[in-house]
């Protein structure tokens, strides 16, 4: 794979992953099966490994969940939730454990022991008791903002309203779920009574969480487990064992399988002996969950951008089962993308009827053979939607599958361009599944926010010809009038529609950047492009210029590929009339950083030697926190060197070039005073 292709597919990965996150996290209807959603994050890890300087700013190993956009109310995390890497093997596991030791610099007879406990599948959720009182419940939502369900959560057996004994402010963080035979008898009862049936325990547990109606909540049979804790106003214990068996007495529900292990072959053996258990359990799980039991060493070994270093999910194996691929759909993205979706003969896996399965890209149909009509082994690991393992019958002598050559929406020409295995509409704006596509990512909520503009929405003024691009929003109270004489259209909503919109006018100017679709710019590396170039106006006009890939390419975290995506949108002249349009409507402000303002805030810190107290990962990691960037070498940009014994060239030039060198006591100063 060559540079540029391992480019384009991280940043199909970034956004596949991100949609799946969303259906996942956030609306509860997943469309693929934790196996396939993990072969995708490794497949995006491995490459990321493979080519460090590729990685994305919107990378998935830096997102957790996504975030929620339900009617419910938002609420911050005091500390945020994060999510866990995983594992598939014994081998990965041993590996985590040695990357503890290398990371805390233990030696090798040091002990290390863990923490092992089931991993449910249910929806987190974080209680805080402030005084011994329940007084917020949330969603895990993208780790830092979540849904307030604090009235339903008081519904749920097993979550006490008031405690004594705990400290002042406790927040205890577990999963909500529902038990297998507690869902089967929910079921038989949604469909007696013509209600929804869940495909799932998951999605019927997330579903009953997420009501507006608590009443409908407490007609649910929920559960509560607890795992862990966020904020807290004292410590628990000392080690997470100690610390769980506070949580214990403290009333809260915690699984029997949980166990302290002195060491990684002890915990690989429970392991297995859960895995063993798994389908006499009354919940489902999908793997094991393995924890670094000292809280001090957890401290240390802090956080990678979206899960904490000392803690490990270890995976079961996918299951599987065999059907008939019955027939294969065509569906159309906001970037043109056409993605076939196989149609199965419903079929159990693990006690969940499957009827779909994304079938990715040409590519892969004919890496398979897959022909309508096929009988095909599929595999899941606890979602709905599973994977096609095998072809069981592509030696049978038909005809193999024609994938279209244009677009089943617009009839537009479908081609795949250099490099890509993609098929992808030419119809842009005057394809309608691209049109409203954009349309509902312009106004979703990582981009600009807008409330009641959903799918049904944008598809009614689509069709009434009021929204054409992302600018006609703008202009929708010139259609007031009419839409007050439309069928479910009060003045009241019709006022808070308008209202919405007008409030993102001076709005994020990342927000509408990221907003506009511009392939690879997601809004990490629009803040990035505008952190650099201020506006809108002076980053378009930089990337139209003469020199514009290369201007672009120069901006930290932007590398060539995504240069080139921007300089060719703006390039095209009826994309900056679009964009000049906007611009008048939606005034955007300059772009204003929010990263924490410190005194190391922006600057660059460079390691080298032997460091004593800590490990090079451990330093970088204390850098960061202080808003510093760890640089791996030394120039005339770099702002301190940090030297440890045994330092050479990296030193050598810091002083020829006159750049501060501290010792590592110094440095350890800096990081407890900031």
């Amino acid at each position: 794979m060559s540079e540029a292709e391992a480019a384009n597919r991280l940043m199909r990965l970034a956004r596949e992953i991100a949609r799946h996150n969303r259906l996942y996290h956030d609306r509860d209807e997943p469309e693929i099966s934790d196996a396939e959603y993990d072969a995708l994050v490794r497949e995006n890890a491995e490459l990321e490994a493979r080519y460090p300087h590729l990685v994305r700013q919107d990378s998935p190993s830096a997102v957790v969940g996504a975030a929620p956009t339900t009617a419910l109310a938002k609420v911050a995390h005091a500390k945020p939730m994060l999510s866990l890497e995983n594992a598939f093997s014994k081998d990965e596991v041993r590996e985590f454990v040695a990357r503890v030791r290398r990371f805390l610099n233990l030696p090798e007879e040091e002990p290390v022991a863990l923490t092992a406990e089931p991993k449910i599948d249910g929806l987190s959720c974080s209680l805080r008791l402030e005084g011994g009182g329940l007084v917020l419940a949330a969603t895990r939502g993208d780790g830092t903002i979540g849904e307030d369900v604090t009235p339903n959560a008081r519904t749920i057996g097993g979550i006490a309203q008031q405690l004594t004994g705990a400290p002042a402010v406790l927040e205890v963080r577990g999963e909500v779920y529902m038990s297998k035979a507690d869902f089967a008898a929910l079921n038989v009862r949604q469909e007696e009574s013509g209600g929804k049936v869940f495909a799932n325990p998951r999605n019927a547990a997330a579903g009953s969480l997420r009501q507006k109606d608590p009443a409908i909540t407490a007609a649910r049979p929920l559960r509560f487990l607890a795992h862990g804790w966020g904020e807290l106003s004292e410590p628990l214990a000392s080690t997470q064992g100690a610390a769980v068996d506070r949580l214990r007495s403290l009333g809260f529900p915690i699984s029997d399988l949980f166990r302290r292990c002195e060491g990684v072959d002890e915990a690989l053996a429970h392991y297995a002996a859960i895995e063993h258990a798994r389908a006499d359990l009354p919940f489902d799980i999908d793997g094991v969950v393995y924890k670094v039991d000292r809280l001090d060493w957890q401290e240390r070994l802090g956080f990678v951008a979206r899960a904490p270093r000392w803690a490990l999910a270890h995976k079961f194996p996918a299951e599987r089962a065999e059907t008939t691929l019955e027939r294969i759909e065509i569906q159309v993205g906001r970037t043109g993308k056409l993605t076939p979706v196989g149609r199965l003969t419903p079929v159990g896996v693990g006690g969940v009827i499957v009827s779909n399965v994304t079938l990715h890209n040409r590519d892969e149909i004919a890496r398979l053979g897959l022909r309508e009509g096929d009988r095909v082994r599929i595999q899941r690991a606890g979602d709905v939607i599973p994977q096609v393992v095998e072809n069981l019958t592509r030696d049978e002598p038909r005809e193999p599958y024609a994938f279209p050559g244009h677009c089943p929406q617009c009839g537009s020409e479908a081609v795949a361009e250099e490099g890509e295995v993609d098929v992808r509409c030419t119809g842009g704006l005057i394809c309608p599944a691209q049109r409203i596509e954009r349309l509902k990512h312009f106004v979703s909520r990582g981009a600009m926010d807008i409330d009641g503009l959903g799918e049904k929405t944008i598809e009614e003024f689509v069709a009434l010809g009021w929204l054409h691009g992302p600018a006609d929003i703008f202009r929708l109270a010139e259609h007031r009038a009419e839409l007050l004489g439309r069928e479910g259209w009060k003045e009241k909503s019709v006022d808070n529609l308008l209202a919405a919109v007008e409030t993102k006018k001076g709005f994020d100017p990342a927000r509408l950047l990221f907003g506009l679709g511009i392939r690879h710019v997601g809004i990490v590396t629009a803040k990035d492009l505008l952190k650099c170039f201020g506006t809108v106006e002076a980053l378009q006009a930089a990337a139209a210029g003469e020199q514009g890939i290369a201007e672009l390419s120069s901006v930290e975290g932007v590398g060539p590929v995504v240069a080139e995506a921007v300089h060719d949108f703006f390039h095209e002249p009826h994309n900056r009339e679009q964009v000049a349009d906007l611009l008048t409507l939606a005034r955007p402000a300059a772009y204003v950083s929010q990263a924490r303002n410190t005194e190391w805030t922006g600057k660059a810190v460079v390691f080298t030697g032997s460091l004593q107290t800590m490990s090079r990962d451990e330093a970088k990691a204390q850098a960061e926190r202080l808003g510093a960037r760890a640089a791996g070498s030394v120039s005339a940009k770099t702002d301190l060197v940090v030297a440890g014994p045994g330092a050479g060239s990296k030193l050598k030039k810091a002083e020829e070039l006159g750049v501060r060198v501290i010792g590592e006591e110094e440095w350890a100063r800096i990081v407890a005073e900031a």
